[in-house]
């Protein structure tokens, strides 16, 4: 399970209800909360944080605040086992990273335009009349 905090520019609750539709229509998705206040989408279950982004990218302005995993109800374990604390990454640098992967994921995805022309000779359409 996984938590992913977005920053979204939702103005309207026209807008807010497309978003959840958007977000609530992707697999793995357990729930999704929406604060109109600070402008923040939570989205909660087993999604790739660059998916969500994406999707959402189309509707509105969309940034990454946060990926974590949900937190769950604690079990108890035995006491055996001592885990070792893991140095905690600064949530610049983690920010950064995601930032990273969403500008790498958007940027294959992104069509190259079409051109605004097509010239087309006489030789390839023998069809064709010229007027000399």
């Amino acid at each position: 399970m996984m938590k992913v905090v977005l920053k979204v520019e939702l103005y309207d609750d026209k807008i807010k209800k497309k978003a959840m539709k958007r977000v609530s229509g992707i697999s793995g998705v357990e729930s999704v909360f929406v604060d109109m206040k600070d402008q923040k989408m939570t989205v909660i279950g087993s999604v790739d944080s660059v998916k969500v982004a994406v999707k959402l990218k189309k509707l509105c302005q969309v940034d990454i605040l946060s990926v974590g995993p949900a937190k769950e109800e604690k079990k108890e374990e035995p006491k055996k086992e001592e885990k070792k604390p893991e140095a905690k990454k600064d949530p610049k640098e983690e920010y950064a990273e995601a930032l990273k992967v969403f500008e790498a994921y958007f940027n294959q995805t992104r069509q190259q335009p079409y051109p605004y022309y097509y010239y087309r000779t006489v030789e390839e359409n023998p069809t064709g009349c010229v007027i000399c």
